[in-house]
């Protein structure tokens, strides 16, 4: 296997890691906005992250196709809106019930704290290969 090609799949897992932290960040900005520009409260995003796509035969994978993550789509979550009882604020709905954002800062904090670990992993992999490909040019003196 070639030392590149390592090198290739760690760079789409960061790139990966870091579209997803953007995301959440978003999430976390819009955490308590009840209008937008579609109508409504914001709904919480999600990335959706696969493997690259390979072709070919086993032998051909491992030695010449690139493999990694490739972002998908970003989708909404349908799940429901949080509803609390506030009349004063210029949103709520007849009934006095405010529509809130259906993004939580427990589940949005523990996506951030896996996307770091798993940005640090990607990190941790590249040094590996770097290290490897310096000792194999050290034994090839």
């Amino acid at each position: 296997m070639d030392f590149l090609i390592s090198f290739d799949i760690s760079a789409s897992g960061l790139k990966a890691q870091r579209k997803r932290m953007d995301i959440i960040s978003s999430n976390l900005a819009n955490i308590e906005t009840t209008r937008t520009a579609k109508g409504g409260p914001y709904r919480r995003k999600m990335i959706v992250m696969s493997t690259k796509q390979l072709s070919g035969s086993f032998s051909n994978i491992l030695s010449s196709e690139v493999a990694g993550v490739q972002i998908g789509d970003i989708v909404e979550d349908n799940s429901p809106f949080k509803k609390v009882f506030n009349p004063a604020h210029p949103d709520a709905d007849d009934k006095g019930y405010l529509l809130k954002p259906n993004v939580d800062l427990i589940v949005e904090t523990t996506n951030m704290l896996i996307a770091r670990r798993t940005f640090e992993a990607n990190i941790a992999a590249i040094k590996a290969a770097r290290q490897m490909a310096l000792k194999a040019l050290e034994i090839g003196r």
